[in-house]
């Protein structure tokens, strides 16, 4: 990872989450949520919860009785997020460090952590953080992108963006969101952390946006792939976008139009 994977600043906290989220990542909150929602927790710590599309599908489901703790180290990010529900007086915003937490030992029912466990500089630090706030019997549910081969629109963006800057190819795609989808290596790495009981599954849902534009502008635009596409200079950041654009229509047609994504998720029981 490089400084730059972790910058979600200026506009890319409203960018992602007006069009990234909606696009990609409800669909697995939803998902996430209602594995929650069995467990019965009351206590909930969320980690790296960026605008907190987690955070909001978790707070539908469960009751008023139910305390939920999102932190994200991204300050922006989680202004974007307390944006979203100012009077939810359940959930507490905080900023913090995944692998720092500044919470009390057996503290949490339960640790979620949706698609961010790949930013973690040492995940296996990260994971024994998770582990030393969870309860006795609590659970740690993460999610992560398999392959980007097996994500439709990321895969043509990327191969994309390889042919315009031919000479220096972006890299952030593959390195980051997608770099971390070995579900073995995972599960080692949550062992080697304390967690004794791993269970993964492989979960395909659906990325539907409402055109090829709006897809090449989420991820072009609303993640730290705009920092790489900037400072290669060239056609400019509005330029490559509606190249990634014309890309999309030309796999997928005008709009809407969808793509398969897939991705891991993960149980760990403390």
């Amino acid at each position: 990872m490089v400084a730059t994977d972790k910058l979600f600043v200026g506009s890319i906290p409203e960018i992602y989450d007006n069009l990234l989220v909606p696009l990609i990542f409800d669909p697995y909150a939803s998902d996430l949520a209602d594995r929650l929602v069995k467990l019965k927790p009351v206590h909930i710590l969320e980690t790296a919860a960026g605008t907190g599309a987690l955070t909001r599908a978790v707070a539908a489901r469960l009751p008023p009785s139910v305390e939920i703790t999102a932190t994200d180290l991204n300050q922006p990010m989680l202004d974007r997020a307390m944006s979203r529900t100012p009077d939810d007086i359940r959930i507490s915003w905080e900023q913090a460090d995944a692998l720092a937490l500044p919470y009390g030992d057996q503290s949490f029912d339960a640790v979620l952590c949706q698609f961010g466990v790949m930013f973690f500089p040492d995940r296996v630090q990260g994971y024994r953080e998770a582990r030393r706030v969870l309860r006795p019997g609590g659970h740690f549910l993460l999610t992560v992108w398999d392959r980007i081969s097996e994500n439709a629109f990321v895969n043509v963006i990327n191969d994309t963006l390889a042919g315009i800057f031919r000479d220096n190819p972006t890299a952030f795609m593959t390195r980051t969101p997608h770099g971390y989808y070995d579900v073995e290596q995972i599960s080692k790495e949550l062992k080697a952390a304390g967690f004794t009981s791993v269970k993964t599954e492989t979960v395909d849902h659906m990325a539907k946006g409402k055109t090829p534009l709006e897809v090449a502008t989420a991820y072009c635009q609303g993640t730290p792939l705009r920092a790489e596409i900037e400072e290669r200079g060239g056609a400019g950041l509005e330029n490559v976008t509606r190249t990634v654009a014309d890309a999309l229509t030309k796999k997928f047609g005008t709009g809407p139009i969808e793509g398969a994504i897939r991705a891991h998720i993960i149980s760990a029981a403390r």
